[in-house]
């Protein structure tokens, strides 16, 4: 059989992966208060993402690679060095519920989640591979401004 060179899988701006529904995905009663946290790694590249926070006594730390997150310093193999402090914080839940995240209309392969200890993720998912979404540095924008 000969070989179809525009059977392609689509890319990141493969426009009608983010105009339809994304296929659902959700994962809780993540831990990731030991250590340096912990990783959640998508099937595929979403469409959306949103965290909820039910930890009572501790903020989430949510950033896009792990570099990001722990506020480590590091050089780039172009040289650049970079001090890690490029993520974002989910409250605490209180009296009124979970600390919720706005929905993110972002398109990444993982979230590294750190400091709290009960966090639920749910997203939207599109049919692009999560390969697809990786750079020189590593996955899911790893190595880009204020990325990490």
């Amino acid at each position: 059989m000969a070989h179809n060179p525009w059977n392609i899988s689509p890319g990141l701006n493969h426009v009608g992966a983010y105009q339809v529904s994304g296929r659902p995905f959700a994962q809780g009663e993540i831990n990731a208060s030991a250590g340096n946290g912990t990783t959640v790694t998508f099937p595929e590249v979403t469409q959306w993402v949103q965290i909820y926070n039910y930890d009572a006594d501790n903020d989430c730390k949510v950033g896009f690679s792990e570099l990001g997150l722990l506020g480590t310093a590091y050089t780039f193999p172009n040289g650049v060095a970079f001090t890690g402090k490029n993520y974002f914080k989910v409250p605490a839940s209180g009296a009124f519920g979970p600390g919720i995240s706005p929905v993110m209309q972002i398109k990444v392969s993982e979230l590294h989640l750190k400091d709290a200890d009960d966090v639920y993720v749910v997203a939207g998912l599109t049919n692009i591979l999560a390969a697809r979404c990786s750079g020189s540095s590593g996955p899911s924008w790893s190595g880009s401004l204020g990325v990490g």
